[in-house]
């Protein structure tokens, strides 16, 4: 598995207790630059724009990563702090409700080291961190209100 590293950090660095902020700038033709206050960005735009995210990409990505994130303490307390591990998401919308109607989680870990009763104990711990704390997945199963209000200049 690959080596990960950090996003690079910017100049203006916010607190962490400061509120976050997230908007969407229009950066091109179908194409938006995401930011946050912290100086992350990602690129999103129609399917096939080389280096970037659909924004239903970005979707089942912060699925996957909320996974991988409620689940890390737990794991890393067993495996350490150096285990590989990947979250692969898929799942395929429904054109014509523009939804995806089921998205499906494979989370690949390496427990050959441990014995068999070790590693349920390990998976049933993991998942119900996920099921405790992963708010994307939660939210996702919930369900949730989306507001929408236009600011116009006139």
């Amino acid at each position: 598995m690959s080596e990960q590293t950090a996003a690079p950090q910017h100049a203006t660095t916010t607190p962490s207790d400061a509120p976050v902020e997230l908007w969407a700038e229009r950066t091109g033709i179908r194409a938006y630059t995401g930011r946050n206050n912290r100086g992350g960005e990602v690129l999103i735009a129609s399917a096939g724009v080389p280096g970037a995210f659909t924004p239903g990409e970005l979707l089942k990505i912060a699925l996957a990563g909320c996974t991988g994130l409620s689940s890390d303490f737990t794991l890393a307390r067993k495996l350490g702090d150096g285990f590989d591990a990947t979250v692969r998401v898929s799942g395929d919308a429904d054109r014509e409700n523009e939804t995806y109607p089921e998205l499906n989680e494979t989370f690949e870990l390496d427990l050959s080291e441990l014995d068999e009763a070790t590693r349920e104990r390990l998976l049933v711990a993991a998942q119900r961190s996920i099921d405790r704390v992963c708010t994307v997945g939660r939210t996702l199963k919930a369900g949730t209100k989306v507001n929408l209000t236009f600011r116009v200049d006139e």
